[in-house]
């Protein structure tokens, strides 16, 4: 996410309204990301409209587990420094663009955090028993804590988790959304970095507070 063209990219902001996941019923809701305000239910509604479109397409018997989407602007600075310090902390030799550039594999600058525009979304699937399967590492698992086993095209995990990660992403990358490649949870549609990737001329949705 550090990469300058992801920030070069242009935002024409569509003015689409963040809605919250929870009151539609169809999407599971985890509740390990719980705050106040229910901040962490919110997508813009197009994004969520694409997560039911691809929920619909999945094999029998499986389920989305929507975990975090909507972060505001001031939660996703916080928890970009506190990793960048981690960082410094490890590695006292490395220079602060290289820490930059470290931390936004894992944590997305707070100017071009897709969360934090409502495009974003973190999630997992579950069985019919709302079990969750098996894709190879804890959901916010680090590539330091996980031997970059987080890459969404990490070789190491089982065939198992492999195959479920393959499931995933084949109905969200039919449904429109695009991968963050260092963490397989994390998926987004009309962000910045979703507009690099598809060759879409401008972003749909720039960071945004809730209100």
């Amino acid at each position: 996410m550090s990469d300058p063209k992801v920030a070069a990219v242009p935002v024409r902001e569509c003015g689409e309204r963040l809605v919250d996941v929870r009151r539609d019923g169809r999407l599971p809701v985890d509740a390990r990301k719980v705050d106040g305000d229910g901040a962490f239910a919110r997508l813009r509604e197009g994004v969520f409209e694409r997560l039911l479109k691809a929920q619909e397409s999945l094999p029998e018997g499986l389920r989305l587990l929507f975990v975090e989407g909507y972060r505001p602007p001031s939660l996703q600075r916080r928890y970009f420094e506190e990793y960048g310090a981690e960082l410094s902390a490890a590695h006292p030799d490395w220079s602060a663009e290289l820490v930059r550039s470290a931390a936004s594999r894992y944590v997305s600058p707070p100017e071009i955090a897709p969360h934090s525009a409502g495009a974003a979304v973190d999630l997992t699937l579950t069985d019919a028993d709302g079990q969750e399967l098996d894709i190879g590492t804890a959901m916010n698992a680090n590539p330091e804590d996980s031997a970059g086993a987080c890459y969404t095209a990490a070789d190491n995990i089982s065939d198992t988790a492999r195959a479920h990660r393959d499931v995933l992403a084949s109905a969200l990358t039919a449904a429109g959304l695009v991968n963050y490649p260092t963490e397989w949870w994390h998926w987004s549609y009309g962000d910045r970095y979703w507009a690099l990737t598809t060759g879409a001329p401008a972003a749909l949705y720039g960071p945004r507070e809730l209100g």
